[in-house]
């Protein structure tokens, strides 16, 4: 019963961030003209409509270009991960591999700098953005090749590193990263619409920021790199950027680009806080900035937890943001995955206290869950079945413990949506029912 009230909460969260929905309501068409916030643009002013982009949401929010500007749209073509593609009449999609790059990004994305070099002052260009756009969108720089990108990117993931840390090193090993497209674009307008997938919103941290300013260094990507011990080819192309060799990042906002952000992890909260009150919860949002270490931002909520289950009251608490996973084992799993299985650990054996952990993209890892079920009864039973949580754990194996857990158990742990086409980072939902 708690898990299918946990997934209806979870369901309206995604609601609520449908890229569809969210790019009709930011756009209004009127007498020849798109209205967006901040700007109006007269279409008869221009020759050509190109729309482009990359993203798990990028082929949903195509559609939704595609309902408002139909034929007038001259060329598109959107870079979608493998799975998530739909439909679509006048924008091509390319299907690559996230989370590392493959060939066929970037052989995409070679085009996609192409169109936009193309682009002159009479042409509109649309960008589509969304979370795994830095993988998908993927070319490196002329002196370094798509396998030492994909060494880096894997050494990243890997070892823990944040998001902006990430990313600012991939602006500065890619040819169209960190403001590089919309240098290359102009004096072409350009609209970028944003499904942010980055705590705070940051348009320079989401998808590596192709079309805004970038406020990193080569010197803060050559300080990340040795950090966590990247090859001897990154580094050596990150000193030629540091000594002026190679051409920084953008360091201002291109006066033709305009960004705006449609779909947030923030949204998603508060649709999930006002299903979880019409359900008859007392509800409220812990944070929409988790991240660190997942086990150890488990922790935190799991402390949060024990302080709000005090009252006594029929509580339910949201949180969202994406956590980092230092990978030390050889199992398989997710970070929200990790989370749950870190949070039944510590709530072992507390009554009443019922979590799922997800990612709002329906994709945890390299594995077919978007996330996880725990209760303060998860750790017992597992014991019960001879089955170590703690073990599980320390060998990054989250998706293997709840593979087992189910299979001896019959309980359902593993949360599977499949794609959503939509990603707005990771939400925790937590029901509080004495």
């Amino acid at each position: 019963m708690r898990n299918a009230i946990l997934e209806e909460i979870f369901g309206a969260a995604l609601d609520a961030v449908d890229p569809v929905q969210a790019v009709l309501s930011a756009i209004r068409m009127g007498n020849g003209r798109l209205v967006v916030p901040g700007r109006n643009y007269d279409l008869d002013a221009f020759e050509r409509i190109v729309v482009i982009g990359a993203g798990k949401a990028s082929s949903k929010m195509a559609a939704a270009i595609e309902m408002l500007l139909g034929s007038r749209i001259a060329a598109g073509l959107v870079i979608v991960k493998t799975g998530h593609a739909e439909k679509l009449l006048h924008i091509e999609q390319v299907e690559a591999s996230h989370p590392i790059p493959d060939i066929s990004g970037m052989m995409a994305t070679r085009r996609i700098l192409d169109m936009a070099k193309a682009a002159d002052e009479r042409t509109l260009i649309i960008c589509l953005l969304s979370g795994g756009a830095s993988a998908l969108l993927s070319l490196p720089a002329p002196d370094l090749s798509l396998e030492d990108k994909q060494a880096a990117t894997f050494r990243l993931l890997n070892a823990g590193a944040s998001i902006s840390e990430t990313n600012a090193v991939r602006k500065h090993i890619s040819s169209i990263k960190g403001g590089q497209l919309a240098r290359a674009a102009y004096p072409a307008q350009v609209i970028s619409f944003i499904v942010s997938d980055v705590i705070g919103d940051k348009i320079d941290v989401i998808a590596s920021g192709p079309t805004s300013k970038d406020d990193s260094t080569f010197l803060d990507a050559f300080d990340i790199a040795e950090k966590y011990g990247l090859s001897q080819r990154i580094l050596d192309h990150l000193r030629k950027g540091i000594q002026g060799e190679i051409p920084e990042t953008l360091k201002e906002d291109m006066p033709s680009a305009n960004h705006v952000i449609v779909a947030s992890n923030r949204q998603a909260l508060e649709a999930a806080r006002t299903k979880a009150m019409l359900l008859g919860f007392d509800a409220k949002i812990v944070t929409d900035r988790l991240n660190g270490e997942a086990r150890t931002a488990a922790k935190y909520l799991a402390a949060k937890a024990r302080e709000s289950s005090s009252s006594g009251k029929k509580l339910c608490l949201v949180s969202g943001g994406e956590t980092t996973v230092s990978v030390k084992g050889d199992g398989k799993g997710g970070r929200n995955q990790e989370f749950a299985l870190a949070f039944c650990i510590e709530i072992e054996g507390e009554a009443g206290i019922a979590l799922l952990s997800a990612g709002t993209d329906g994709a945890d890892g390299p594995t077919d869950a978007a996330g996880a079920f725990v209760d303060g009864r998860t750790a017992r039973i597992a014991k019960d079945f001879g089955i170590d949580p703690g073990d599980y754990l320390e060998n990054n194996d989250s998706y293997g413990f709840f593979s087992r857990l189910e299979a001896l158990s019959g309980i359902r742990c593993h949360y599977k949506t499949g794609p959503t086409g939509t990603n707005v980072m990771d939400i925790q939902i937590l029901l509080l029912q004495k």
